[in-house]
């Protein structure tokens, strides 16, 4: 109940991306009714409903990531100092972050069951025949089991991520405080302005290129994305040497690849998403190289900051670029024809990638929103901060669009072939 009075009283904004949660889940939820559908209407052990099972894979981890984006960015279930008291800690907001998530992919899931009854003409309302039929099987009576078993994977999934996700971290040991006869804490003893040194007025300017804090470690995925993106192209290409190895279909009319091609380009996307943090990370530092001024400083030191951030997300966006990149290069004359569920699958896929990125952007402007009110008090420039948001961008796009390319292209080259 806390957690529904919470979802009602939030921001409209907050709402909004709730409902884009609930609208990705109703789309992936709609793909696995059909993959049933498909099931029933080909009774057959040929394998072609389990591989468009395999397919809806994709679109579900893409809601899953959302939906866990977007639990992050939740300002009800943020900590808060009072909140302990009235018995809303860490754990209990994240319990009610779980249910609200929980509660946003079942109203997706819900709609996408309605649908679909509507559809097969269970419901008053049109029903489709002709192609539509093969997925929607509206001569066999729907198994309301599996339906609501298939339709409980992506909200239990994406409730089960937002709780690991938001997870109380460990403060660590806690030294015992000292108390004196009185049971009170002793006070250490001031000191005076000349025992203290000339700098205990003058504090460090946040702007000031010759006293930065201290950077952040680096992620370490950089190693071990490299060489899964190596893997997975040498995997592509071994695999697009053999005839003989069985194709995959899209649940479409999309003549898919080789099953070892997808499985390597599988490998690259994970290398990709594995790399990116530690890319981020390695452009804030290259933008802080030879003698940097105060936009490139504050550029490079925001990058670094939020590398482990908003890294995962982009790797995502460009992985599923590189692999839309080499579709295109590969399908360019042969015109495929693309049915109903492959378009929804992909525009699921390619939504919530950018609306995870776009999300994972709107958590880190709020997460150095301390530091922004701090440079304003202190004079800073807006146009100091928006050519710094600026250069950000422009750094992130000159790294990830040439290394997307590079990826699609030797992707799509043993596929040309």
């Amino acid at each position: 109940m806390l957690a529904l009075r919470l979802a009602r009283g939030a921001h409209p904004l907050v709402q909004l991306r709730r409902l884009l949660v609930a609208a990705a889940s109703a789309g992936t939820g709609f793909l696995l009714l059909c993959t049933l559908g498909y099931a029933m209407a080909h009774p057959d052990p040929s394998g072609g409903a389990a591989l468009r099972l395999l397919w809806c894979l994709a679109p579900a981890a893409a809601t899953v990531h959302f939906a866990v984006a977007v639990a992050r960015t939740d300002p009800g279930t943020r900590p808060r100092p009072g909140l302990s008291a009235i018995g809303l800690g860490p754990g209990r907001l994240m319990a009610i972050s779980a249910v609200t998530t929980a509660l946003s992919t079942t109203l997706g899931s819900m709609l996408a069951l309605l649908v679909f009854l509507h559809l097969r003409g269970d419901l008053p309302g049109l029903s489709f025949d002709g192609h539509a039929t093969a997925f929607l099987a509206s001569d066999h009576p729907l198994p309301l089991p599996a339906a609501v078993t298939l339709l409980l994977l992506v909200p239990l999934a994406a409730s089960v991520a937002s709780a690991v996700a938001l997870r109380p971290r460990g403060a660590g040991p806690t030294r015992p405080r000292r108390t004196g006869a009185d049971g009170t804490s002793p006070r250490k003893p001031s000191r005076t302005r000349a025992e203290a040194g000339p700098h205990v007025d003058q504090p460090e300017h946040p702007l000031d290129p010759q006293q930065p804090a201290p950077p952040l470690p680096a992620p370490g995925g950089l190693p071990w994305g490299t060489a899964v993106l190596a893997a997975g192209l040498a995997v592509e290409a071994y695999a697009s040497r053999s005839g003989a190895a069985p194709g995959l279909a899209l649940p479409g009319r999309f003549a898919g690849g080789p099953a070892g091609v997808l499985g390597g380009w599988a490998l690259t996307a994970l290398g990709l998403i594995l790399a990116a943090p530690a890319i981020t990370h390695l452009c804030g530092q290259l933008l802080q190289a030879v003698r940097p001024g105060v936009v490139r400083l504050l550029a490079g030191r925001v990058l670094q900051g939020e590398a482990r951030r908003i890294g995962r997300p982009l790797g995502v966006v460009c992985a599923v670029a590189s692999g839309a990149y080499a579709m295109a290069t590969v399908y360019s004359g042969a015109r495929p024809s693309f049915g109903p569920l492959s378009t929804l699958g992909a525009l699921l896929v390619a939504g919530c990638t950018l609306a995870t990125l776009l999300t994972a952007a709107v958590e880190a402007k709020h997460a150095r929103a301390d530091t922004t009110a701090a440079l304003l008090r202190l004079g800073a420039p807006t146009t100091v901060l928006r050519s710094a948001a600026l250069l950000r961008a422009g750094a992130l796009l000159a790294a990830f669009g040439p290394l997307t390319w590079a990826v699609a292209e030797l992707a799509a080259l043993p596929l040309a072939r």
